[in-house]
Formats: structure tokens, C-alpha cells, sequence
């Protein structure tokens, strides 16, 4: 029988993405960061992930260095 707690791609997706997010909004730390920074903080390759949050437009990307859009963090304001 298959474990019902194994994530599919998908949601393996989504919860990097989050995590991505989530680094990029702590308040503490709030600052462009190097896409090798989220690779090591995340554990793994963020590259397709990256590139899904640019293109809902929630992060900025240039030379290498990412940071959340005013957009992502009303929205996170909203929602709390």
C-alpha cells in the first residue's frame, strides 16, 4: 500500500515555492538574495521555482539576485 503522506511532484512544487517565499518575506532578513543563497537555505536546486514566482509576478530577478514584489507582501499583509 502507498504512503498517503508522499507529496506528489506537484505539491513537492508548491511547498518549495513557499518556502521560497517564506525566505523572502521574513521581515528580519527582507533584502535582494543570490539565487545561490535560497539553493543552499532551501536544500535543493530553486531554479523552476524561481522562475514560477517571477512569472506570477510575486519576485523581481536581476543579475542573479531575487527579491518579493510589493504585490506578494500586500498580499501577505492582507491575509493576515
Amino acid at each position: 500500500m502507498q504512503d498517503q503522506r508522499t507529496l506528489t511532484p506537484a505539491q513537492e512544487d508548491g511547498h518549495i515555492d513557499s518556502a521560497i517565499l517564506g525566505l523572502l518575506m521574513e521581515p528580519d532578513v527582507q533584502r535582494p538574495w543570490s539565487r545561490e543563497e535560497i539553493d543552499r537555505e532551501i536544500g535543493s536546486d530553486t531554479t523552476d521555482s524561481l522562475n514560477r514566482l517571477y512569472g506570477v509576478g510575486l519576485i523581481h530577478r536581476l543579475d542573479g539576485f531575487v527579491w518579493v514584489t510589493r504585490a506578494a507582501i500586500a498580499a501577505e499583509e492582507m491575509a493576515n
